[in-house]
């Protein structure tokens, strides 16, 4: 494919990212350190915060960006991967960048990289360094692609680091058990710098890395912790205590650890950037995420959540049960073939009556008809033949059958993969 121009639109752009590199995944930071290098992208200035994760780093980043912007900064945000609109993974001030933005960064890499093969994750996070050294921001926020010790994100020395939660997912890249993986994402950690672990259970390699590397380290339950009842919650850090707190406009249970390891960031960077609790109490308010937990208003109710991995589905099992009643669940699902698909299967015993099973698109997408007989193997129907299974073409129309047989009274969860849900929100966007 030739090289394109500013002339290009942003769909060819990307489209061209694609062909460059041999392997979609390829961990390593020498190819992308040298092209920053050249771009001189290495720093730039503000304070920057870097979110890694197996789960819910998304939601801490959003967090965040949120209270950051409440309190007057400005803010950039990178995260992947998006779901409807590639522009959803950089935000500078709260508002995605445009296409027009993302082409001339684009075109500023095609100048320098000469030989040197970047995939598309590491082309796209120069992109947001660049973009993000143009802007001139106080707070740069940036989420992880995977694991961490050699992700493109790990080129720059943040002034924070956060791990959210340490669990098993991506083993033929991250290592098949929580010691491996904890001891990839402690790479973010720095000298010397806060280092935030919102995981109750951290793996001792991590703690290990932090102590010989000398970093700042903050645990939750030891220097940061919350506390809430049905109106309010609390925070308590090393900082001091934060009362009287709205719970966070993102929904479910887990949502007060991810906004607990914001806080501890904001609270380990006062420092620097000062934070006033009203700004905290508007940021948690105002956040808006997509995909998380996410509920549509009206009826039947219907929600979304890219759960893909037993750790993010052992969660949404548990929002789903603090729900109210429903007579009946219908569940869209479509997953990739690495992910372990029983063990998130077996979260949902006894939870949805209708499977409603989708091929995805992709290399790495498991055959629907496969994912349907792991459920019937897992989850064999009782005495009313509940739960049934049905195999769809792609997840929209797996979603359309399950809107034209549900009751408004029950419910409809979408959730397995990012592509099945992008797919379901692309599809009510557009109806």
């Amino acid at each position: 494919m030739s090289v394109p121009t500013l002339e290009h639109s942003l769909a060819e752009w990307l489209a061209y990212l694609e062909t460059l590199h041999p392997k979609t995944i390829d961990l390593g930071l020498e190819r992308v350190k040298i092209v920053a290098q050249r771009l001189q992208i290495s720093q730039w200035q503000g304070i920057k915060i870097v979110v890694a994760g197996t789960n819910g780093k998304g939601s801490t980043c959003a967090m965040l960006a949120s209270i950051y912007l409440a309190a007057g900064y400005k803010v950039g945000l990178y995260t992947s991967p998006h779901l409807i609109r590639f522009n959803e993974r950089i935000h500078i001030n709260g508002q995605e960048v445009s296409d027009e933005a993302l082409i001339a960064a684009f075109h500023q890499i095609e100048q320098v990289r000469a030989d040197i093969s970047l995939s598309y994750f590491e082309y796209t996070t120069l992109a947001a360094f660049l973009l993000f050294k143009e802007a001139q921001l106080d707070v740069s926020i940036l989420e992880v692609g995977l694991g961490g010790r050699l992700d493109a994100v790990n080129i720059i020395d943040p002034d924070c680091s956060i791990v959210t939660s340490v669990a098993i997912d991506h083993v033929e890249w991250l290592g098949t058990d929580r010691e491996a993986i904890g001891f990839e994402k402690a790479h973010i950690f720095r000298s010397g710098k806060p280092a935030i672990c919102s995981d109750p259970e951290p793996p001792q390699r991590l703690l290990d890395y932090a102590e010989q590397i000398g970093a700042n380290l903050w645990l939750f339950g030891r220097d940061f912790n919350y506390s809430g009842d049905k109106q309010q919650w609390a925070f308590a850090s090393r900082i001091g205590r934060k009362n009287a707190l709205a719970y966070p406009a993102l929904r479910g249970a887990n949502q007060l650890l991810n906004a607990s390891a914001a806080l501890a960031a904001i609270d380990a960077l006062r420092p620097y950037l000062a934070v006033p609790l009203q700004a905290v109490r508007e940021g948690l308010l105002q956040v808006n995420w997509q995909g998380r937990f996410q509920i549509l208003p009206g009826q039947p109710t219907i929600i979304l959540d890219v759960a893909h991995n037993p750790h993010a589905a052992a969660t949404l099992a548990h929002n789903l049960q603090s729900m109210s009643y429903f007579p009946y669940t219908y569940a869209v699902i479509g997953m990739l073939n690495d992910k372990d698909a029983v063990e998130v299967i077996n979260k949902f015993k006894g939870i949805v009556d209708y499977w409603l099973v989708a091929d995805l698109s992709g290399p790495r997408a498991r055959p629907a008809e496969e994912l349907a007989n792991l459920i019937k193997a897992t989850l064999p129907a009782d005495k009313d033949g509940l739960p049934t299974v049905n195999v769809f073409d792609n997840p929209v129309s797996a979603y359309e059958q399950a809107r034209s047989v549900m009751d408004d009274k029950d419910r409809l969860l979408v959730f397995g993969s990012f592509l099945t849900v992008s797919a379901v929100l692309e599809h009510i966007a557009k109806s």
